[in-house]
């Protein structure tokens, strides 16, 4: 796979924001059953913990690189998880019937998930105003720097999913592991216009900080 062009020139230095957290998990797409982490955060995960922090309909962010500021560690955790969904239908029927029962026992499978464990990045972005945006570029970096300064977010950050919260800050002084790897393809961002669309890009470790394309391959989600 081949990754469209990089980024343009911004005329801004990146945001940058360090978040960290007890536990991570950003699932690898290609393992339907069982759940495995990417080693790093994504592309996706990181503009949603930025959009957690500060989030307006002006502008997009940019992701432009992630840091791994912990060494990479791992956790296996084996659980139930119930595979059955209730349905309208099925809630239609029960609404009209007392005696429904829905069985989640029925439908339980146990499943296994690879977290991370003890994580820190950094993400580095920029602000990217849209063409029905109100106010500038400058005022929305402003904007989202105080928030960070402050601690304020709208929601709980998460790293994945929203049983990993994240606690952020600004940058500090800590550096990039010492770690280099390929790590495949990796989900860049999902579109909902004209129906759902995944980009992709090919993804590298080196040194610690992953660079991410500013566009990757559009693919077409599987039904």
């Amino acid at each position: 796979m081949t990754t469209l062009p990089g980024h343009a020139r911004f005329a801004h230095p990146p945001l940058t924001v360090e978040v960290d957290g007890p536990y991570a998990c950003f699932t690898r797409p290609e393992l339907e059953t069982e759940r495995v982490s990417y080693p790093v955060m994504t592309p996706s995960a990181a503009r949603g913990v930025l959009q957690a922090i500060y989030r307006e309909p002006g502008f997009d962010y940019v992701i432009t690189a992630i840091e791994v500021l912990a060494e990479i560690r791992w956790a296996s955790v084996r659980r139930d998880e119930v595979a059955l969904m209730v349905t309208l239908d099925w809630v239609r029927r029960a609404m009209t019937d007392p005696a429904q029962r829905f069985d989640a026992e029925a439908g339980r499978d146990q499943r296994n998930t690879v977290f991370l464990r003890d994580v820190a990045y950094r993400i580095r972005a920029q602000v990217r105003p849209r063409p029905h945006a109100t106010s500038t570029e400058a005022a929305y970096r402003e904007q989202f720097g105080c928030r960070v300064g402050t601690r304020a977010c709208f929601s709980q950050p998460f790293l994945g999913t929203r049983e990993c919260p994240a606690s952020f800050t600004r940058q500090t002084d800590r550096t990039p592991v010492s770690h280099t790897e390929d790590l495949g393809a990796m989900l860049h961002s999902i579109t909902y216009t004209g129906g759902e669309t995944c980009r992709w890009f090919d993804a590298r470790l080196e040194s610690g900080v992953m660079h991410v394309p500013e566009y990757g391959i559009q693919l077409a989600a599987r039904a």
